[in-house]
């Protein structure tokens, strides 16, 4: 089990690196996305992250890319949104999350997905040979694999590992990360039963895409009471959001932006993604004061996908008009303790 924390006020908003989007263009160079990470860090976000796919939405490997940001950056923190766990074998997994944590000198965290129950994932998962209906199961295993090889040593006489899908000896001789307890690890998930019970019980973090406000404070609300019965502090786990944003102060332009943008993305319009993610449009203060609905909610990590190919010319915009708003909207008082992500 994850270990609890004293609580803290912080509300943090990070941006999502474009991996995806220049993929989609045919641009696999990774200079752009290190002058993205230069100017988001100069620019006072507080993260950066990279979502994950093999052959489903293929895009350069998340951990190396941040493996290169991390050279680049000081002090803005590094995470994944989300990496696709049961993709690979979880000792890989526990060692090359090491290493991203030693790069980045302990500024990492790990948002963990499972695959959205769409063809396209099941085939990913296919393709490499692990059972698409025990992707949930394995990702959970996989955290608890890690957990233990992270926080073990060869004296501990805890170096075998038992589950369900893995028997491993030697889990202890890993490299252990930078950060005692290694990495924070988020659920990227909804708001289903199973998905909050999961996370009341093993994650650090909940980062879901919810398109309804109320739906998100019921659903925090719910994970507050599970950790309680748990027998953790609710304040131990951070309440994140992964939010699609296109700014323009001509509202249907915006709209009609996004849902190209969204066309390009998933092959699915925006009426039909918006019932199911968070998207926002419109001018700075629309965009603000709509995510500042989450924040009311309880969220306290905010992961904003720029909603266009072409996302750096709405980086500074929304850094200088959308931020500033979003933050003095804050509610004060403590919430959550979330590490490492400085």
């Amino acid at each position: 089990m994850p270990p609890l924390e004293p609580p803290s006020p912080m509300l943090r908003i990070g941006v999502l690196l474009p991996t995806r989007e220049m993929a989609v263009t045919g641009d696999y160079s990774i200079a752009p996305l290190l002058d993205f990470a230069r100017e988001a860090e100069d620019l006072g976000f507080d993260s950066l992250w990279a979502g994950d796919s093999l052959t489903a939405r293929p895009r350069l490997d998340p951990l190396v890319v941040l493996a290169a940001v991390s050279a680049v950056t000081s002090r803005i923190g590094l995470g994944t949104a989300a990496l696709t766990a049961p993709l690979r074998h979880p000792l890989i997994g526990a060692s090359m999350a090491v290493g991203l944590d030693h790069a980045s000198g302990g500024r990492l965290s790990l948002g963990l997905g499972s695959g959205f129950p769409v063809p396209e994932s099941a085939a990913e998962f296919a393709a490499v040979g692990v059972p698409f209906e025990s992707r949930v199961g394995r990702l959970d295993e996989t955290v608890r694999l890690w957990r233990q090889t992270w926080r073990t040593g060869a004296k501990d006489g805890t170096g075998e590992f038992t589950g369900r899908y893995w028997q491993i000896d030697g889990v202890d001789r890993l490299p252990k990360p930078a950060v005692p307890g290694g990495p924070p690890l988020w659920l990227a998930g909804s708001d289903t039963p199973r998905v909050l019970s999961r996370v009341a019980r093993l994650y650090d973090g909940w980062l879901p895409f919810l398109p309804d406000p109320k739906a998100y404070r019921v659903a925090w609300e719910r994970i507050t009471e599970l950790a309680e019965q748990e027998g953790r502090s609710p304040h131990s786990i951070t309440p994140g959001l992964y939010a699609t944003l296109n700014v323009d102060a001509d509202r249907g332009r915006a709209e009609a932006a996004l849902d190209s943008y969204v066309q390009g993305y998933y092959g699915r319009p925006l009426a039909l993604m918006n019932t199911v993610q968070a998207y926002g449009w419109g001018a700075p203060d629309e965009c603000a004061a709509w995510l500042a609905e989450y924040v009311a909610a309880g969220a306290r990590h905010l992961v904003i996908r720029i909603g266009s190919l072409d996302s750096r010319p709405y980086l500074r915009q929304i850094a200088e008009a959308v931020l500033p708003a979003l933050r003095a909207a804050r509610p004060a008082g403590p919430v959550h303790t979330e590490q490492p992500l400085q």
